[in-house]
């Protein structure tokens, strides 16, 4: 991933693009609300933008694709490069970002559960805007005593469920035998992240959100498949589109050399030519 950054960075530097406004744009001393509300701003996250989409999976992958429009590199792998007999390891790393003002990239480790996936990226997205790097673990999603961990916690639930709005609709969902999931469905994030919010706002015990974690994550990983299918749609989220974008580009204006091209992205001959097609770059 650092060497991808690093290319990148000096492919658009010779392209004399802008640094991007947002890297290092709020500090850890901005409130979290205001902070959580620039990030909503900048990355298109409107209000009521959760009725765009139909499942909070869905509203995951648009809020990737949001973060890659803004000219962030967004790469979702749970194995190393295309070795299917390297899966990472969830237990060691849900996440990590690297902050740049030209290239920022964030990675997501594609073996954690989807409903801990939309929760890492927009983690990672507070840790771009206030310009640091940072491996984001967070077992049970409990953050650690670290200064820029809590504060990146505490916006990026406020990003995904703003505080007044939650207060608005837990009456109702109290009363329900599921009321995280009925959250869930309200906001268009996963059970845990509205189980997450609630508990901080103190409208459940610290016993039932602990309970509710370790049965759903549970039930989720049982039912989680290999990633397969559409080659595409796997290499897009292993490679990241903007990053794939930019190397194919280059390939074919014959400013990168197809070995490097290769190296960059672990695809090869038609392979490499199969996936440049994918993204709308007809090679030569």
């Amino acid at each position: 991933m650092q060497r991808r950054q690093d290319w990148l960075r000096e492919y658009l530097e010779e392209e004399l693009e802008n640094p991007l406004p947002f890297v290092g744009a709020i500090t850890l001393d901005t409130d979290p609300t205001i902070a959580a509300h620039y990030i909503r701003e900048t990355f298109g996250i409107r209000d009521g933008w959760a009725d765009e989409h139909v499942t909070w999976e869905s509203a995951l992958v648009g809020l990737r694709r949001s973060a890659e429009s803004a000219g962030i590199v967004v790469v979702i792998n749970g194995v190393v490069g295309n070795n299917t007999h390297q899966p990472l390891n969830v237990h060691e790393f849900r996440g990590f970002v690297l902050s740049d003002k030209c290239a920022p990239l964030i990675f997501i480790n594609g073996t954690d559960a989807k409903s801990a996936q939309m929760f890492t990226l927009a983690h990672e997205l507070v840790h771009i805007c206030i310009g640091k790097d940072g491996i984001f673990d967070l077992p049970d999603f409990e953050p650690g005593p670290d200064r820029v961990e809590l504060f990146c916690n505490k916006v990026a639930a406020e990003v995904l469920i703003p505080t007044n709005e939650l207060q608005n609709h837990w009456p109702a969902a109290s009363l329900l035998s599921e009321p995280f999931k009925a959250l869930a469905k309200i906001f268009k994030v996963s059970p845990v992240v509205a189980a997450r919010r609630a508990f901080d706002a103190k409208f459940t015990s610290q016993e039932a959100f602990f309970a509710f974690i370790k049965e759903y994550q549970a039930h989720e990983l049982r039912r989680s498949k290999p990633a397969g299918g559409d080659f595409y749609r796997t290499q897009e989220k292993r490679i990241g589109w903007r990053f794939g974008l930019a190397v194919t580009r280059a390939a074919k204006a014959g400013r990168l050399l197809y070995r490097d091209a290769y190296c960059l992205t672990g695809l090869a001959g038609k392979t490499f030519d199969m996936y440049a097609e994918g993204l709308g770059v007809k090679m030569p």
